[in-house]
């Protein structure tokens, strides 16, 4: 039997290099967009990432609609459209002398401007475009096409089950939260995803900030050079 490996992973917003990478390294990819959106804090990775200003790691983050009670991601609206504008401003500035910020910037600044009822359907709009600007082979699927019930490991295992994975890609924290024999009993290997060290120049910065969203190598070192040196 062949070995299919699946990673599975919250529609994150413009996601760092880590995110892509796990999709790399996935015969097929599952967005769990029919999970509760996290309410802990103000704001999750759902909508919110890191960029580079001035040499500092600062956040960008989307207003949501938030509501009593609790709702999926897949349920979870914008408050306003203001923030695109806000967004590729600050990205305009931060970015602008970036080595190659004029050659992908129309198709970051369309992607920011896609019209979506939901932030599930934009976040993965995103990542699948940018997924085929890198060449990446995965198969993509929803949670949410499955309407499976099951919670926290049993949902997961659920999942794999669905898309006939054999082999589990967990993010390097799944450790903390896992039932390691509910995978062994399910005939489901486990394995962790762990990108390599990977630096490159950026602009406005003596030295390398990481953990920042996938545009912030985009526009300094291209999307051919990712593909070159990361993702071969």
């Amino acid at each position: 039997m062949d070995n299919i490996i699946s990673g599975i992973h919250q529609p994150n917003f413009m996601p760092w290099l880590g995110y892509f990478y796990k999709i790399y390294q996935s015969d097929i990819f599952i967005f769990l967009d029919d999970v509760q959106f996290p309410k802990t804090g103000s704001s999750t990775y759902v909508n919110r990432v890191s960029i580079n200003i001035s040499g500092e790691s600062r956040y960008i983050t989307v207003p949501i609609k938030r509501a009593s009670g609790t709702w999926a991601i897949n349920e979870t609206q914008f408050s306003d459209e203001k923030w695109k504008k806000k967004a590729i401003s600050t990205l305009q500035g931060n970015y602008a002398k970036a080595k190659y910020f004029k050659e992908h910037r129309d198709l970051i600044f369309e992607l920011i401007e896609f019209q979506a009822d939901d932030i599930a359907t934009y976040n993965i709009n995103f990542i699948k475009t940018i997924s085929k600007e890198l060449g990446l082979k995965s198969r993509f699927v929803n949670s949410s096409e499955f309407e499976i019930k099951s919670s926290s490991t049993q949902r997961l295992i659920d999942l794999l089950k669905a898309v006939g994975a054999t082999t589990y890609l967990s993010g390097s924290g799944g450790d903390n939260y896992q039932d390691h024999q509910m995978y062994k009993d399910a005939n489901i290997k486990v394995i962790y995803n762990k990108m390599p060290p990977f630096e490159y120049p950026q602009v406005k910065s003596e030295s390398f900030v990481g953990g920042l969203s996938i545009v912030d190598a985009i526009f300094n070192i291209g999307i051919d050079s990712l593909k070159k040196e990361l993702f071969v």
